[in-house]
């Protein structure tokens, strides 16, 4: 029996032991429960199982790495690149699978009616507002199997490591894999987000979307099971505050922290995106016959507003301002035709909303100008969206700080200058951002790779900092 062991060490040893192998299997909460009394009086220590030791946090990363290596097969293109395009057959069967993962994670299964996906472990204070977790599943044409994916398999896998600690979270805690990030389908980023932050222009601009087969959302929504109640998506709105914290674990998509040997990047603004539309109209004509004198060329207009982005984006006097002409599309495409029109895609984006908005105007402005030189018509420019940079919560990154340096991994501060899921959440709760590195800082192509490692590591950061913020 415990009582006769020979020395006190001895007692303490046994003690832990059988402490930390019934923590492992299940979580007590009342301290006159007899084990946990006998526990506590020979340990010299109180047992609670809100309180989380960081050596307790053992990610099995192997398997993880088996999920997200099965997950990569449900796609439209084969191995090693992965499309999963929302609401198509792939993305479907994908959603099941995050589904059955949620499921035997002990988690509590809900989707809403675009099918973003909720698995909640209910905390012993169920009627706080919870702390939640995740990213997104589908990828763009040809890209890898990591992006966004390792938010949302990360995230099951430090519920996980949680309950393997033997933690029990005073907050309930949500995993959401959230539809639709990518663009791909419907020229809508981050759409599920969105729509969870309450967006009414998304909501009235979704009754007309469709897709280049001139299929609705509405109807492409339908044929994967969801959008059921007629036309009503009001019901995805979250009022703010609906969660008392979110945490995103995500590849860097870049190579800072590759290349300083670093663990883990710790997000404090996620910059502003914004999306124009530009369509140059001129004459066209014979590439032959038409002498460069007379020619007013569409094709060139948008090339020299192509340049125009860059030097404007330049002129901002910051690194965190970027540009780029991501689609530059002429009609009527032959070699020996001047292009009567053209069609331009614009991207720019900067932690600060005012530089970022300066640099649009003089885009505008510049295209004004080009098309008066030129002789041709500027016949659109519509910015699509522009949303405002979203700054990560001081108290989230305080415990991310403190998850990584009782973990033993170096970190640094950055800015996330990709706009992820969590740009939107940070409209309904205070938000933070885990960043790991990533081979290269390849990301939306076939090479784009995590090592087993520095997933485990993230996995880790993230449990502890859920932990942290569930006791909040």
């Amino acid at each position: 029996m415990l009582l006769r062991c020979g020395s006190s060490s001895s007692l303490i040893f046994y003690a832990l032991f059988y402490l930390c192998s019934v923590s492992a299997i299940s979580g007590y909460k009342d301290t006159d429960e007899p084990t946990i009394r006998t526990m506590n009086e020979f340990s010299g220590y109180p047992f609670d199982e809100t309180q989380l030791h960081s050596q307790a946090l053992i990610v099995d990363g192997e398997n993880l790495q088996k999920q997200i290596d099965e997950l990569a097969t449900f796609s439209d293109t084969p191995v090693p690149s992965v499309t999963r395009v929302l609401y198509t057959e792939n993305d479907v069967i994908a959603r099941r699978y995050i589904k059955k993962l949620m499921g035997l994670a002990g988690l509590s299964v809900r989707e809403d009616a675009v099918g973003n996906i909720f698995g909640r472990w209910e905390g012993y204070e169920p009627n706080l507002a919870p702390v939640a977790s995740g990213s997104h599943i589908d990828a763009i044409p040809y890209s890898g199997k990591y992006d966004g994916v390792v938010g949302v398999l990360g995230a099951i896998e430090s519920i996980n490591t949680l309950r393997r600690s033997g933690f029990k979270p005073r907050r309930s805690l949500d995993i959401i894999m959230f539809t639709s990030e990518e663009p791909t389908r419907f020229g809508i980023s981050c759409l599920g987000s969105r729509l969870m932050a309450g967006s009414e222009i998304l909501l009235k601009a979704l009754e007309t979307t469709v897709d280049n087969q001139n299929i609705s959302f509405v109807d492409a929504a339908r044929s994967a099971g969801y959008a059921q109640e007629k036309n009503d998506l009001t019901s995805v709105f979250l009022k703010k505050g609906s969660y008392a914290a979110f945490v995103e674990l995500h590849i860097e998509q870049g190579p800072i922290l590759e290349d300083e040997g670093i663990s883990i990047g710790i997000v404090t603004a996620i910059a502003a995106p914004a999306s124009i539309k530009v369509d140059f109209e001129g004459g066209g004509g014979h590439a032959g016959a038409m002498l460069m004198p007379y020619r007013n060329d569409a094709g060139l207009a948008a090339a020299q507003l192509a340049l125009a982005v860059e030097k404007h984006v330049l002129e901002s006097g910051s690194i965190d301002t970027v540009g780029t002409v991501g689609i530059l599309d002429l009609h009527p495409g032959a070699i020996n035709s001047i292009p009567s029109k053209s069609h331009l895609e614009i991207d720019t984006r900067d932690i600060n909303e005012e530089r970022r908005n300066k640099v649009i105007k003089k885009v505008h402005d510049s295209a004004e100008s080009i098309a008066k030189a030129r002789g041709v018509r500027l016949a659109e420019f519509n910015i699509i969206n522009q949303d405002p940079p979203a700054i990560s919560d001081d108290s989230i990154v305080k415990a991310m700080i403190s998850a990584s340096e009782e973990l033993n991994l170096s970190h640094k501060l950055m800015i996330s200058r990709a706009y992820h899921d969590s740009l939107f959440m940070a409209r309904v709760s205070p938000m933070g951002m885990i960043f790991i590195p990533c081979f290269k800082g390849y990301s939306h192509k076939p090479e784009e790779h995590a090592s087993v490692q520095d997933i485990s590591n993230g996995v880790r950061v993230l449990a502890l900092t859920l932990a942290k913020l569930s006791q909040k």
